[in-house]
């Protein structure tokens, strides 16, 4: 089980890795956070249609807000997942045994 640390922000908590999370669900603020920043750049309202069964608007805000109150932090680790990413499919692309068999019958003909 989780260990919840409260935060000035209503609605948000802390695990023990210091992630915030919105209360009473599973979803961490980040996950909201990137509804937002990604290029359909997706309103509180338009969240709440896609997750309303999960989250308030209130629940919403709040992580906008805390976000912002931690906007540095939020912005450093986004980046950090994006470069994992970028590895990762790298990665993957040059590892990936199917191509690697491609590339081999590309060889052959």
């Amino acid at each position: 089980m989780k260990t919840k640390t409260a935060t000035p922000t209503p609605h948000i908590w802390l695990d023990e890795t210091g992630r915030a999370w919105i209360d009473d669900t599973n979803i961490k603020v980040i996950e909201v956070v990137l509804d937002n920043l990604a290029p359909e750049h997706l309103t509180a309202d338009q969240i709440y249609e896609a997750h309303g069964r999960y989250l308030s608007l209130a629940q919403i805000y709040a992580a906008f807000a805390y976000y912002y109150d931690h906007k540095a932090e939020f912005d450093a680790e986004i980046e950090r997942q994006e470069r994992e990413f970028v590895a990762l499919r790298a990665s993957s692309l040059i590892n990936d045994p199917i191509r690697a068999k491609l590339r081999a019958l590309r060889k052959i003909s």
